[in-house]
Parts: C-alpha cells; structure tokens; sequence
C-alpha cells in the first residue's frame, strides 16, 4: 500500500486501546506501519537496485524483530532526552513529580505494539497484487492477495475519518465545556478497522468469482495453414478446412480496480498467449480484449537477458511474465522487454498509451552479452 494508509493504519491500531497501556503507542506504532518502506532506499544505488531489494528483508517475519527493536530504541533515546530536558527546566535532579506521558512506560508493552504494527504493514502490503516474500530469505516465493488496490480511497476515507473526528469532537466539546478525555477515538478507530475487514471479505469474495468467471472462458486455439499438393483436372483442390479447436486458461490472475469490489482486470494464461479481459462480477460479464498477447521464441538473446540482475529478479517476481524483443537499429543492441500483464488492464490510476508500469528492459549485443539495464525509464549506471 502507499505510505499514508500504512501510517494511518499504525496509528488507528494504536487507538484502539493499545495507547492507553504503554506511553509512545501511537507514535511507535505509526512509524513502525511505514518503517518496512525503508527498502526504498536500496534505489538510491540505481534503479535495478531498488527492484531488487524492494519488499525485501524489512518484509519478512524474520526482519521484523530487529525493527521494532530499532523503533523502541529510537523512542527510548527520544523519552531519555525529554526526561533530561524536564529535569533542566525544573531543576530536579530526580524523575520529575509530574509524569511526562499519560500513560505509563512499559518498554515490554511497546515492543510488542510495535511489531503487531510492523505486521500489519506486510498484511497491507499483501492484499494488493505486487505482493511480498514473508519467508524471505528461507524461501524466496511471492505471495500476493490481490484484492486491494495500491491506494483504496474507501480504506483511506476509513482510517482518516477514525483519526480526525475526535479531534474535531474534542475542539466541540471544548466549546461546550465538556469534560475533557485523555484518551479519545477508541470507537471510531475500532469501527474503521472492523471496516475495512468488512470490505477485505467483500472483496475477496468477489475476487473469487471472478477468478471463476475467467476459468469458464476459452478461445479458439490458432492452427497453422494446412497445404494440399493434390490436384485434380480443373486443377489444385482447395485444402479443407482445419477443424477448430478451443483452448482453455491455463492460469488465471484477477486484480483489484482502486474504485469498485466488482470490476476486475484479468491476465488469462491460454499457453501459447495471455489474452487480457475485464470481468464485472456484479453481472457476470467478461469482456476480454480484441488482441492477445504472443509469448516469444526464447531466443539466445532472451536467455541471456533472463540471466542477468535485472531479468533474474523479474521473472522471480512477476508470475506471469510477458517478455518481448526488438532491435530499433540495425546493428543495435536487442532490446528485451519485460512486463507483467497485471499492470497492463484498463484500470484507473494505471492508464497510459505510453507505458506499462514495471517494465523492464535489458539490452543484449550480438555475442549476447548485457550492455545495459533499464527499469521503468531509469538506466542501471
């Protein structure tokens, strides 16, 4: 997901209940909703880097425990320091007589707060269909949920809504003169969570049937041209007809519309093409679209593309990969791009005439050597 639900996540778990147990949960717990994003900055070593790393080991169960460790030590340098500044400012040498959070400090408490946030950012992050590796190192397999679009307004409607209505409840009861609460939003932040749980079940129902929607389809399997040598007296008959034959999904990936639980873009896998459709599972129609997609001969240039960092951490990644060739030039290095048709449906937020999201390409030399690497416009320095 994108980094603001992450944080708002955090904090609305915090408020919960949890806020009230241990000082610094909601502080603790938003950064720790966002911290497993640090991977970005593996991009800074280049592009291909950052794919490479990214939804890494900060994404994994076995990364986790460190994290929060780290948070929990950032904040226990934060509260020592705040400690230090009340004894400056009231000249005592001991703990000040007024505690300086509303909650007590349990160190154990938030450690625990903080990975069950930490957690709920791989969750997020696995309802979407780009995916994760929780079993990273130990076992490199993607798993994606693919319900939840990267960003869905009606979960950040949820959310924002749980955080913001009791600060203006708060300024209305000030106003009125009503008795203050340390501790407010504890139902809205409920609500919203039970909210979006309500829309997960939603959505993965319908996903479901439209994953059953798309396995019900089939299309005419191409056949190549039958050739008749025999002749007659008026000349060369007419070759017959080749009969038709159907072919059948092989594999099917339905993905998440940012708007609507209904509507679906489907990747149907026929094997010797995908062909892509949108599925509205509201009615049960599936449109698929006028063109397939051929899968490529997986020429020595191919082969030699899929091996390098980039290609390697592509196919690992994407489950159905569409690779295609081209020479701009002649003489010119063959380019090898990589994509992955579950970015490439009509959706919302996705649509370019241009370019396809996560695409990349390697550019292969005539002795089938990598000579560059490039992902999503930016060229591997």
């Amino acid at each position: 997901m994108e980094p603001v639900t992450h944080i708002l996540t955090g904090a609305c778990l915090a408020r919960t209940g949890f806020n009230r147990r241990a000082a610094y949960t909601t502080l603790a717990m938003a950064v720790a909703a966002e911290l497993p994003d640090i991977d970005t900055l593996w991009s800074l070593r280049g592009p291909v880097e950052g794919f490479q790393h990214h939804r890494g080991i900060t994404h994994t169960f076995l990364g986790l425990p460190f994290e929060a460790a780290l948070v929990v030590a950032a904040i226990y340098g934060l509260h020592r320091w705040r400690l230090a500044r009340s004894q400056r400012i009231t000249g005592e040498s001991s703990s000040p007589r007024k505690p300086l959070t509303a909650a007590p400090v349990r160190w154990g408490l938030l450690y625990l707060f903080t990975l069950l946030a930490l957690l709920s950012h791989l969750l997020l992050d696995y309802t979407n269909n780009y995916g994760l590796r929780p079993f990273f190192p130990f076992n490199s397999h993607w798993y994606a949920a693919s319900i939840v679009f990267i960003f869905d307004p009606l979960i950040f409607a949820l959310l924002l809504g749980a955080l913001v209505l009791p600060a203006l409840f708060r300024l209305v009861g000030s106003e009125v003169g009503a008795r203050r609460q340390p501790f407010p939003g504890r139902g809205l932040a409920i609500a919203a969570l039970l909210g979006i749980v309500s829309l997960w079940t939603l959505r993965e129902v319908e996903h479901t049937r439209a994953i059953q929607l798309a396995l019900a389809q089939s299309t005419v399997a191409p056949s190549a041209p039958v050739v008749d040598t025999s002749a007659s007296a008026d000349g060369p008959l007419a070759p017959p007809a080749p009969p038709q034959t159907y072919l059948a999904p092989q594999h099917v990936l339905a993905n998440p519309d940012p708007l609507s639980p209904f509507h679906w873009s489907a990747v149907l896998d026929y094997g010797p093409f995908y062909q892509l459709a949108e599925i509205n599972t509201r009615n049960g129609v599936v449109n698929p679209a006028d063109h397939t997609l051929p899968k490529p001969d997986r020429s020595a240039a191919v082969l030699a593309a899929e091996a390098s960092p980039l290609g390697r951490a592509f196919i690992d990644w994407s489950p159905l990969p569409l690779v295609d060739t081209s020479q701009p030039e002649p003489f010119a290095p063959t380019r090898v791009i990589f994509r992955d048709p579950r970015f490439m449906g009509d959706v919302p937020m996705l649509r370019s005439e241009a370019h396809t999201p996560l695409t990349a390409v390697v550019e292969v030399d005539s002795h089938n050597h990598v000579v560059g690497q490039i992902m999503d416009g930016r060229e591997q320095k």
